[in-house]
């Protein structure tokens, strides 16, 4: 290899940069993804309603027709509105903030690498928001017409506004961060940190943890903990096949070559 590759192949200016580069440019990372994120969340305050409703809409559908939502503070409804419009600004602007995460990483990546900065935010973007649809669509009915269940003429459910939104925030953000699972294996396996192999002898303490994992994030019934471990346990197999074909090559030694 000659030292022009050589030089290419660096990391960067990550050995060449000080503490204090490393602060300012955190800084200006930080200070971007804040302006993007007030710009989302403006975006969709115009918009909070209707995003309110739709937030509500699972847990709406499978309420006793007597049932509703109540507030239990004077400020707690507009506190609502505002963190939905917050939230859904962040989805919003998630392919931005992703790109700016990835910048702050890029001068510990290759040349070779730091082009596909815009397909990482992207699909990082994709991942999460994907994970959040997941939670949505798929594991907020089941749940809440499991603890809808419990409702009969003696018990009326009356859930508060801040107690729904945290319960579904929370499950919300679990599911986005575990579809960010293959891509996390990509990095390790470009690192050579981990190797498909590898990720197939751990499968068993993977699956065990994919259920810990959901037994934490979830509430205490077996239909929705098996609706976050199914796609984690998944999610990892994937990850096998992306550290397969993305993993750092071992390098062959010269008298195996000859």
């Amino acid at each position: 290899m000659s030292e022009t590759s050589q030089q290419q192949e660096q990391p960067g200016e990550l050995k060449e940069m000080t503490l204090m580069d490393h602060l300012g440019e955190l800084r200006t990372r930080l200070v971007r993804s804040a302006i993007a994120a007030l710009v989302g969340f403006l975006i969709c305050y115009a918009f909070s309603k209707q995003l309110f409703e739709l937030m509500m809409k699972p847990l709406l559908e499978v309420m006793p027709p007597d049932s509703s939502l109540i507030f239990t503070a004077l400020p707690e409804a507009f506190f609502t509105y505002v963190k939905v419009a917050f939230v859904a600004g962040l989805f919003l602007v998630s392919p931005y903030i992703f790109y700016q995460i990835w910048k702050f990483i890029a001068p510990g990546l290759y040349e070779s690498e730091r082009k596909y900065m815009i397909p990482i935010a992207a699909v990082s973007a994709l991942f999460f928001v994907s994970g959040a649809l997941f939670g949505y669509f798929i594991v907020f009915p089941f749940g809440f017409e499991f603890f809808m269940g419990y409702a009969d003429e003696m018990i009326r459910p009356m859930p508060s506004l801040r107690e729904y939104f945290s319960f579904s925030l929370k499950l919300l953000l679990a599911f986005g961060f575990i579809f960010e699972l293959p891509l996390f294996i990509f990095f390790l396996a470009r690192m050579g940190l981990v190797t498909a192999a590898s990720l197939r002898k751990k499968r068993k303490y993977a699956i065990l943890f994919a259920f810990v994992i959901a037994a934490i994030l979830t509430p205490p019934d077996g239909i929705t903990q098996i609706l976050m471990s199914g796609p984690l346990i998944i999610l990892y197999e994937f990850s096998i096949f992306v550290a397969l074909f993305f993993g750092k090559k071992p390098k062959v030694a010269p008298e195996a070559q000859a």
